[in-house]
């Protein structure tokens, strides 16, 4: 599982108290889906949201709304243990997940709960699914075994076929803002100061603050954030910012780029977003944006190529 720390007890975020009062009500009620799709941007909590809801079904011993931590299938559920408890996402080195892999799932599903009355699966990021796979997935969809729970943890809703999105119940997950973010952080990080330069680093997105300090990578960061800031006013080079992201996954690399193409464009006044310049600066955002959802859906491009290409674009369109 990609939740970091799991702890006894798993709940959902603070800002996500609407959506959980919304799901135990559902679930109180016995009128929670089998299929649920947790959408929202990346680094709102969806898969730590997916996580406290399959533990809270999971358990033998329900307290206060939440699993009760202290039960056999609560130790289980926390180590990744759990029998009926099925976590989904591509394989190591892979950005897809393939058809194997959900046929599995599938197969995992039409068998009878060991541990419980209940089986779990959760698919993390969703939109990952090849084409094939998702079809695997449908029959699953379209005829849920008794008391098997399918959640789906997607960053982007369209990337989904739309035969998946129609079979399931959508809730979607919002960020929360700066005043909520750093009320968090500071529980984290025990002082202000910290939690304000990680959310800053972090673009306002609180769990990216969180990793960027528990990884102590925020002077990294803070260097690529220089670096674009000095090529995007014509004091740096590109051969400075490749020097410093060298190791930087590709992924990353069109975060940071598209980031900064974002920040320049907000600095904007009206009268200049209509100019050339400009305009060039938009046309080079999108492709950045296209290359990222290429990349996010398996494309493997020659990263070096890539890079080289991109960083004449900037240079021509920056300076």
């Amino acid at each position: 599982m990609p939740v970091r720390d799991v702890s006894a007890i798993s709940t959902a975020l603070p800002w996500q108290q609407e959506q959980w009062a919304h799901l135990e009500a559902q679930l109180s009620q016995q009128q929670l889906p089998h299929a649920l799709i947790l959408c929202g941007p990346q680094y709102s909590g969806k898969a730590r949201l997916a996580l406290a809801l399959a533990r809270l079904l999971l358990c033998h011993k329900p307290e206060g709304g939440h699993n009760c931590g202290q039960c056999h299938a609560c130790d289980l559920s926390m180590t990744g243990g759990h029998g009926d408890f099925r976590w989904l996402e591509p394989e190591e080195g892979s950005r897809v997940t393939k058809v194997d892999q959900v046929r599995q799932l599938v197969e995992f599903s039409t068998k009878t709960a060991s541990l419980g009355r209940r089986k779990l699966i959760v698919l993390s990021p969703a939109e990952s699914m090849t084409i094939a796979a998702a079809n695997a997935l449908l029959k699953s969809l379209e005829e849920p075994s008794p008391e098997t729970y399918i959640i789906l943890v997607c960053h982007r809703l369209h990337g989904l076929p739309a035969t998946i999105r129609s079979r399931c119940q959508i809730l979607k997950l919002l960020m929360p803002n700066r005043e909520a973010s750093l009320k968090w952080l500071n529980l984290r990080t025990g002082n202000t100061s910290d939690s304000e330069k990680s959310l800053r680093l972090a673009q306002g997105r609180a769990l990216l603050a969180e990793q960027l300090y528990q990884d102590a990578s925020m002077d990294y960061v803070e260097a690529v954030q220089v670096a674009l800031r000095a090529l995007s006013s014509g004091t740096g080079s590109v051969q400075e910012l490749a020097a410093i992201m060298v190791d930087e996954p590709l992924e990353d690399v069109l975060s940071q780029l598209y980031g900064c193409l974002q920040r320049l464009l907000l600095k904007m006044n009206r009268a200049k977003l209509t100019t050339p310049s400009t305009r060039a600066i938009y046309s080079l955002s999108d492709e950045v944006l296209r290359l990222q959802g290429a990349v996010y859906s398996g494309a493997n491009p020659n990263r070096q190529l890539l890079v080289d290409a991109l960083s004449a674009r900037f240079e021509m369109v920056l300076t």
